[in-house]
C-alpha cells in the first residue's frame, strides 16, 4: 500500500512537471527528453521514442529515439508514414487509439516471414499511444518498449502511460504552437528585412535615376558627366574598376572618356576600332554579360576577345551596354581584382538598368545639343529671312509707289492729251477771231463795211465765243477732276465725299483711256451716298479695275461694258464691280491678287494691279473683296467696307 501511495505521488510529481516544462521549454526535444528522465522514474522506459507527424505531406520525424538495440534516426529527416499494416507505430497514428502487444502477438500479426509486425527489433513488451490535438487529430505517437522478459507492462502501466500520453499531447500543442509561432516570427522577420533591404536598395536606385536625370538636365563637360556617373553607380555597386566606351557608328570607332583603374592610372588607349575589344564584345551582343575570372581569361585565350584594357588577372567582371531602342551609345563596365568582391547577377541586373537609363540620359542630351544647335541655325535662318523680308518689303513697297507713281503719271499724260483738243480748238478758234477782227478794222477804217459785213463779223464773233466757252469749260472739267483725283491718289487724308460725284470725277480723269475702246461704263449709285474715308484708296481701286479690264479682259477694238454698282447696308458699302471679257480660269484667278502676277507681262501689265486694289480694299478701307470669273464669263468683283473710316483715323493718329 505503501509503494503504491508513493507511485502515486511520482505520477502526480511527473504530471505537475509536464505542465511546468510545458511553459518553460522552447524546444520539443528537450521537453520529451525531460519527460522520458521523468517516467523512468515510474515505469521501465529504457527504451522510448516519439514519433511526430506532418498532416501536410504525410511524414513523420522521429524527433526523440532512444533504444537500446536499434540506430537513432536523425530527428529532422522526413520519413513517409507506412500504413497501419507494415508498422505497428502508423497503426497507432492512423487508428488514434492505444496499442499495447507482446513478442508472440507481435509475431502472430507480423505475417508467415516470422520477422515481426514493424522495421525495428522485437521487443518483449511494447506499448504505444496516440499523441491528441483538441480536434482528436494525430499529432504524433510515443512508444515505450521492453526487450528483457522480466520487463513487462501491467494494466496500471498502461493506464498511467495512457495518462502521461493525454498531458505530452496537451503540452505538445502548446508547444507546437509557440514553435510555429516562433517560426513564424522568424519567416516574417526576416521577409520585413528583406523588404527593407529592397526598399533601401529601390532607394537608392531611384536617388540614382534621379541624379542621372539631373546630369541630363545639366549643361556640363564630358568629363565631369563621366565622373558623376562613376560617383552615383559606385553607391549602387563595389566599382572600383570603371570604364565608360562610347561607340561612334559613323566612323566605326569607340572612345573612352573614362578610365578609372587600381592598377592603371590611365588608359592605354583613348580610340579603339570596333572589333575584338571587350567593348565590341558586349556591343555586338547588345546584353549585359557576368564573367569570372578563369571565364574571363577563357575568352581571351579562345580569341574571342583581345586583351584588356587594364590588368587580366581579374576576379570578376560584368559590362553591359548602354541601349536607346536598339541603338548603341557605348558601354559601362566594371571590374574587380579581389576575389572577395564577386559580382552577382543580381549586380549585374542593376548594371544593366542603370546603363540603360544612362543611355536614355545621353540620348537626350544628345538631342537637347541637336535641338539647341537646330535652334541657333534656326534663328540664324529666321533672322536671314526677316532681314530677306524687310528688304522684299521695301523693294515690294518701293515698286508700289513707283506704281502708283506710274499709274498717276499715265493720268497726267492722258489728262494733258485731252486738254491739248479742246485748248487748240480754243487757239484755233482764237486766231481766227483775231485775224477777223483785223479784217472789220481795215474795212472799218477804208469806210467799206456794210451792214452785211458787219452782220457777217458779229457772228464770226458769237460762233468764236461759244467755241472757246465750251472748250475752255471742259479743260477745266478736266483740270478739276483730274486735280482732285491725283490729290487723292497722293494723300492719304480722310474727308467727307459724296460717292457718285467722285465716280464721275474718276471715270472723267479715265476718258483718255477709254476714249477710242468700244467700252462702255455704266455707274449705277444713289446721289446721297457720303463717305467718310479715304477718297484716294477709292479712286486708286476703280482706276485699277478698270484698266485691268482694259489691259485684260478686251482686245483693243473690242466692244464692252463695264458696270458699276454701289449699295449702302447698315453702314456698309456694298462695292459690285463687273465686266463682260474675257474672264479667267481657276488657277488664274487663284494668283489674282498675288504680287508681280500678270498675264500681259511686257504688255501693259505691271502685275501689281490687283495686288494694289486687295490691299487697299483690305487695309485703308477696312473691307473684304471676293471675285469670281471664269473663261468666256468675264469678271465680277464683290467689296465691302465701311462707309467711316473717321475713328480709325482718329484711333490711328492717337
Amino acid at each position: 500500500m505503501e509503494s503504491r501511495l508513493k507511485r502515486l505521488e511520482a505520477v502526480q510529481s511527473m504530471v505537475l512537471e509536464i505542465a511546468q516544462l510545458s511553459t518553460t521549454c522552447v524546444d520539443i526535444t528537450e521537453f520529451i527528453r525531460a519527460v522520458h528522465r521523468s517516467l523512468g522514474r515510474i515505469m521501465y522506459a529504457a527504451n522510448f521514442y516519439v514519433a511526430l507527424s506532418n498532416r501536410e505531406d504525410g511524414s513523420v520525424r522521429f524527433v526523440y529515439f532512444v533504444d537500446e538495440r536499434d540506430e537513432t534516426p536523425d530527428p529532422n529527416e522526413k520519413v513517409m508514414l507506412a500504413t497501419a499494416n507494415e508498422s505497428p507505430t502508423a497503426w497507432v497514428l492512423l487508428n488514434r487509439r492505444n496499442l499495447v502487444m507482446t513478442a508472440d502477438e507481435n509475431n502472430a500479426l507480423g505475417g508467415e516471414d516470422g520477422n515481426g509486425w514493424g522495421h525495428g527489433s522485437m521487443a518483449e513488451h511494447w506499448m504505444g499511444c496516440p499523441l491528441l490535438d483538441q480536434q482528436q487529430q494525430a499529432l504524433g505517437a510515443i512508444v515505450i518498449q521492453s526487450y528483457a522478459p522480466e520487463y513487462t507492462y501491467s494494466d496500471e502501466d498502461q493506464a498511467l502511460f495512457s495518462l502521461i500520453a493525454n498531458h505530452v499531447s496537451n503540452a505538445l500543442q502548446g508547444l507546437q504552437s509557440m514553435d510555429r509561432l516562433e517560426k513564424a516570427v522568424q519567416e516574417r522577420t526576416a521577409l520585413l528585412a528583406h523588404e527593407v533591404a529592397e526598399r533601401r536598395r529601390a532607394e537608392s536606385v531611384q536617388h540614382a535615376l534621379y541624379e542621372i536625370a539631373n546630369l541630363s538636365a545639366s549643361a556640363i563637360e564630358s568629363n565631369q558627366l563621366s565622373a558623376s556617373l562613376h560617383r552615383i553607380i559606385s553607391e549602387l555597386v563595389v566599382a572600383d574598376n570603371f570604364l565608360i566606351a562610347l561607340y561612334h557608328p559613323e566612323s566605326g570607332d569607340i572612345s573612352i572618356p573614362y578610365f578609372v583603374d587600381q592598377k592603371h592610372g590611365d588608359a592605354p588607349a583613348s580610340n579603339a576600332a570596333y572589333g575584338l575589344s571587350m567593348s565590341s564584345y558586349v556591343l555586338a551582343s547588345k546584353k549585359a554579360t557576368l564573367h569570372d575570372g578563369p571565364g574571363f581569361a577563357k575568352l581571351v585565350a579562345d580569341g574571342v576577345v583581345d586583351e584588356p584594357l587594364g590588368c587580366t588577372d581579374i576576379a570578376s567582371w560584368m559590362g553591359a551596354p548602354m541601349l536607346v531602342n536598339d541603338q548603341a551609345y557605348g558601354v559601362i563596365i566594371v571590374q574587380s581584382y579581389d576575389p572577395a568582391i564577386l559580382y552577382t547577377a543580381t549586380d549585374l541586373e542593376l548594371l544593366a538598368f542603370m546603363a540603360s537609363h544612362v543611355a536614355v540620359a545621353l540620348a537626350r542630351m544628345q538631342a537637347d545639343l541637336a535641338t539647341i544647335a537646330a535652334k541657333e541655325n534656326l534663328e540664324n535662318r529666321n533672322a536671314a529671312l526677316n532681314s530677306a523680308l524687310t528688304a522684299l518689303q521695301e523693294a515690294q513697297s518701293e515698286l508700289v509707289r513707283q506704281e502708283k507713281l506710274a499709274s498717276l503719271g499715265r493720268l497726267v499724260a492722258g489728262v494733258a492729251h485731252e486738254i491739248n483738243t479742246p485748248l487748240g480748238i480754243c487757239v484755233t478758234a482764237t486766231s481766227h477771231l483775231v485775224q477777223e477782227l483785223k479784217l472789220t478794222r481795215e474795212e472799218l477804217a477804208a469806210g467799206e463795211i456794210t451792214e452785211d459785213s458787219l452782220q457777217q463779223f458779229l457772228d464770226i464773233v458769237d460762233q468764236s465765243l461759244r467755241i472757246m466757252t465750251t472748250n475752255t469749260q471742259r479743260a477745266a472739267a478736266l483740270v478739276r477732276s483730274f486735280k482732285q483725283v491725283a490729290v487723292d491718289q497722293s494723300s492719304d487724308d480722310i474727308r467727307t465725299f459724296r460717292l457718285k460725284s467722285y465716280l464721275d470725277e474718276v471715270l472723267l480723269s479715265l476718258q483718255p483711256k477709254l476714249k477710242g475702246r468700244p467700252v462702255k461704263v455704266e455707274v449705277a449709285c444713289a446721289a446721297d451716298i457720303h463717305l467718310e474715308s479715304f477718297p484716294g484708296a477709292v479712286s486708286q481701286i476703280v482706276t485699277n479695275m478698270i484698266m485691268n479690264s482694259l489691259v485684260h479682259g478686251y482686245e483693243r477694238t473690242q466692244a464692252g461694258q463695264i458696270r458699276i454698282e454701289v449699295a449702302l447696308e447698315d453702314e456698309m458699302v456694298v462695292f459690285d464691280y463687273s465686266d463682260d471679257g474675257a474672264g479667267m480660269d481657276e488657277e488664274v484667278l487663284g494668283k489674282l491678287f498675288d504680287p508681280f502676277f500678270t498675264t500681259r507681262r511686257g504688255q501693259g501689265g505691271s502685275g501689281l494691279g490687283a495686288h494694289i486694289l486687295y490691299n487697299l480694299v483690305t487695309g485703308p478701307l477696312g473691307g473684304t473683296v471676293r471675285v469670281e470669273s471664269a473663261p468666256g464669263k468675264g469678271l465680277r468683283y464683290y467689296l465691302k467696307f465701311p462707309r467711316s473710316r473717321r475713328e480709325v483715323k482718329e484711333k490711328l493718329a492717337a
